[in-house]
């Protein structure tokens, strides 16, 4: 028991008096959680221990806001869940299925993932929905174009920037899920963007954080401009790679892929 703990047990009256004011006054229908002194303050130091578990997320949570302009997922892809999918073929519903093992068992390594595939044929949209289970779950969730993520790199080089370049790796290291959209779009990453991915990939690995990642390119052609160490390490731990196949269907759904 903590020393705060016991100096409170210290300062309290009898816990038998205490319970026994609280009988006279509580309704019928209301028990104490214990009548144990021990088990009572067991109870207050795990309340107060998640109090402030919650209350570190929440400041982490509020830092990646002010240095990406939000955090979380982005008001367009808002509405995508596991449920709202259309999974009209079989490897459609395949790719759900290995999206929904991969939030259910988040945690237990950290292989990250890769859905690759022509526009509109639902990356984001469950890429999203994973992100969503896992706020659900008390997990922070960042997704970002690699586009927007450059423009905050290079926000750290201005004279009166705030956040150093190694301050805002740091926090997206610290994120329990990055995914990075858009990776080699129209093959114009330039080397700066091609170093900055392997680094994060580098320090999330070795920290045993996944990172998803999200392209229109090929296998070949990603790995043409990522390198091989770069997916070699995005499959590390029963990492997946999906390919998305199939004819975009984003004219039927509600949410953009």
């Amino acid at each position: 028991m903590s020393g705060y703990a016991e100096a409170t047990i210290r300062s309290f009256p009898p816990m038998m008096n205490i319970i026994e004011r609280l009988k006279k006054i509580m309704p019928k229908h209301v028990q104490p959680i214990t009548t144990n002194r021990d088990e009572y303050f067991a109870v207050v130091e795990k309340i107060s221990r998640e109090a402030s578990q919650k209350t570190v997320e929440l400041n982490r949570q509020n830092r990646l806001k002010y240095l990406i302009g939000r955090s979380g997922i982005s008001p367009l892809h808002q509405d995508c869940r596991f449920e709202n999918y259309q999974a009209y073929t079989a490897d459609q519903r395949a790719a759900l299925h290995q999206a929904i093992a991969f939030a259910k068992n988040f945690g237990s390594g950290f292989g990250g993932f890769v859905f690759s595939g022509s526009c509109g044929t639902g990356k984001n949209h469950l890429a999203a929905a994973i992100g969503h289970c896992l706020i659900n779950k008390g997990k922070s969730v960042l997704c970002i174009t690699v586009a927007d993520l450059m423009m905050r790199f290079r926000s750290t080089y201005e004279k009166h920037a705030e956040w150093s370049e190694e301050g805002l790796l740091r926090e997206l290291c610290n994120v329990d899920l990055l995914v990075l959209d858009e990776i080699g779009i129209q093959h114009r990453n330039s080397d700066n963007t091609q170093i900055l991915i392997n680094q994060l990939v580098d320090r999330r690995t070795s920290h045993k954080k996944p990172i998803g990642m999200l392209t229109n390119l090929t296998g070949e052609q990603i790995s043409g401009v990522l390198g091989e160490r770069v997916l070699d390490r995005m499959m590390m731990d029963n990492g997946i790679w999906i390919n998305f196949n199939w004819e975009s269907y984003r004219s039927k759904v509600k949410c953009h892929a």
